[in-house]
């Protein structure tokens, strides 16, 4: 039986329980239940140039950057999409059709809420400021990150260190006494090359 959210959530509590100064969010799928909705993104565009794509592929490469993804699309399918181009036209989809129905991932949400005065309180997304700005804007919690750090923002993104690294730069926390809260396998190796604890919430 799957575990509830309120069980979640005390899971989730327990796990990150520890000396930290902060705490790092990834925002797709980590904080937004949103995935679903760029998978279709993805689709859409690539639909749009005859090319059939399935979602498996966004969910394997979740938490890179959106040009990333394009690249692997690129390599997984033999298709030749110009990532900027296949990137903006994602984002417009995305931010138009989808962005204002998004809805928390409720058990790692309120733990942000819960914590935050408590820790620093950073995001660190492989999406772009604005969608990212948006997303926690339409959820309530824009006002309680105090660090955003989002795609093309550091010389390298997710499996890269630099991220994570920038985030607690600007907030002032020692790498080793920050948790990072991950959906996806890149956050999780850039939270392994920053020196940083993890969890990865979608296996609770």
């Amino acid at each position: 039986m799957e575990a509830t959210s309120l069980q979640k959530y005390k899971a989730l509590t327990k796990l990150s329980s520890g000396d930290f100064e902060a705490f790092l969010y990834d925002c797709d799928g980590t904080l937004a239940d949103n995935m679903g909705a760029h998978k279709q993104s993805y689709i859409r565009v690539a639909a749009d140039e005859g090319m059939v794509i399935e979602g498996d592929i966004i969910d394997e490469f979740a938490g890179l950057p959106i040009l990333k993804v394009v690249d692997e699309i690129n390599k997984r399918y033999g298709s030749t999409f110009e990532p900027a181009d296949f990137a903006g036209r994602k984002h417009k989809i995305f931010f138009n059709e989808f962005i204002e129905q998004t809805q928390p991932i409720d058990y790692v949400v309120n733990h942000l809420k819960n914590h935050a005065g408590k820790v620093r309180i950073g995001v660190v997304s492989g999406g772009s400021r604005k969608s990212v700005e948006k997303t926690l804007s339409v959820l309530g919690i824009l006002d309680l990150v105090e660090v955003l750090i989002c795609a093309g923002e550091t010389a390298n993104g997710k499996p890269y260190a630099d991220p994570f690294l920038a985030a607690a730069e600007k907030l002032g926390v020692d790498p080793k006494r920050c948790l990072v809260f991950e959906d996806g396998e890149p956050g999780v190796q850039a939270a392994i090359a920053a020196e940083m604890q993890w969890v990865r919430i979608d296996k609770i």
